[in-house]
């Protein structure tokens, strides 16, 4: 997957939006403004890992321990809560992969809000974009 294949999935997402908040170079994607994926596009003084495109997710302290165990392309997230957020070397994964943490990390999200604005969210048409194939 490139940056643009993973920012037309975020954006796919039922009630996704974008902004960049932190600068040029990280576009975040929310819903109902609560953060679940951080994409950095590159280009400035937080490039690691020899410049890779990657992106935070925010996950289960377990289910971040185990997918760092797992991956060596998945890794404490930089500047970001390390229990709840992971980096993502994306393109070192197959894009199925993406999707679903991708989708995994919208869920989370998703279940902290109210239960009236995820009913609103998760309605039959948004929910087929949820269900189908990932990318």
């Amino acid at each position: 997957m490139n940056v643009e294949q993973v920012r037309d999935y975020a954006l796919s997402l039922p009630g996704v939006t974008e902004d960049q908040p932190f600068g040029d170079d990280i576009v975040t994607f929310r819903i109902e403004g609560k953060i679940f994926l951080c994409l950095w596009l590159g280009g400035s003084k937080y490039d690691m890992k020899d410049g890779q495109p990657r992106f935070a997710i925010k996950l289960t302290p377990d289910r971040n321990e185990q997918l760092r165990d797992q991956h060596a392309c998945v890794t404490p997230a930089y500047h970001w809560n390390k229990k709840h957020w992971s980096d993502v070397y994306y393109e070192e994964l197959d894009e199925h992969t993406v999707c679903e943490w991708i989708k995994e990390s919208y869920l989370l999200v998703l279940s902290k809000l109210p239960k009236a604005v995820r009913l609103k969210l998760l309605q039959p048409a948004a929910r087929t974009t949820l269900e189908g194939d990932c990318c």
